[in-house]
């Protein structure tokens, strides 16, 4: 399972809401095309689409594509290998992600109240 200090080269995720494709690119170091393709490969990934079918990802989102990456990238597997490796994991998966977001939450909360003290 993908833990956060196995992201240490990529970039902290900004407290936004929605994200481009082009900056979910950046943030998890894939190009926008492998994440279009991953968007077929992966049901679980659906980013929301607006106006003009263009993608905005989300706070999950982004910490789904950081999984895949790993487990294609660093641990390995093929995508069908890391398709059912997520698929078979569901609500573990989903408690991870959880934790990953609230241990992210909990940093910035902890930035912002040592600036307040600063």
């Amino acid at each position: 399972m993908l833990e956060a200090n196995d992201n240490k080269e990529l970039p902290p995720i900004p407290g936004k809401r929605y994200f481009t494709i082009g900056e979910v690119a950046e943030l998890c170091d894939v190009k926008p095309h492998v994440l279009r393709y991953w968007e077929q490969e992966f049901p679980m990934l659906r980013p929301v689409k607006r106006r003009g079918n263009r993608r905005y990802y989300q706070r999950q989102d982004v910490l789904l594509i950081r999984q895949i990456r790993s487990l294609l990238y660093e641990q390995g597997f093929t995508i069908g290998g890391a398709r059912q490796q997520l698929s078979g994991e569901g609500a573990r998966r989903e408690a991870s992600l959880m934790r990953q977001l609230i241990a992210q939450t909990v940093a910035e909360l902890e930035e912002v109240l040592a600036a307040l003290r600063g």
